[in-house]
């Protein structure tokens, strides 16, 4: 278990410094609007999975759901109707901006970060019954 911990933790930090540096330095119409959704997604994929490491096995589709829930959000300024848009912490957090593209990109990042722990399952994670 410390070894899958371990791995969820190095992957989120990672993806952490992926998504910073694609904030900081990345000012283009496809990577950072699309390319930093994918890996949100599965970057959130990897942090819940540091504290739930066998647990959650549908974790990829809660991920997308609350995803998709938060995009519906932001279709309706849930922000401005909590009175929170003046404050930026809050703009950032909860976005005040829909697309469609932002649900198909964290259904992208949920699915790679599946795929990929499928792949570390297999071959990281295994144990051997000698």
């Amino acid at each position: 278990m410390k070894k899958e911990r371990a791995f969820y933790g190095v992957l989120t930090a990672a993806l952490f410094v992926i998504e910073l540096i694609i904030t900081l330095f990345v000012r283009d119409s496809f990577i950072r609007p699309y390319g930093g959704d994918i890996l949100f997604a599965a970057f959130m994929c990897a942090f819940i999975r540091i504290f739930f490491p066998k647990k959650l096995t549908l974790l990829p589709l809660y991920v997308f759901l609350f995803s998709t829930a938060v995009e519906i959000l932001q279709y309706f300024d849930f922000v401005k109707l909590l009175g929170l848009h003046k404050i930026l912490f809050f703009v950032i957090l909860l976005g005040r901006s829909f697309s469609v593209f932002d649900i198909v990109c964290y259904a992208i990042g949920c699915l790679l970060f599946f795929f990929a722990e499928l792949l570390a399952k297999r071959f990281l994670f295994k144990t051997s019954k000698e």
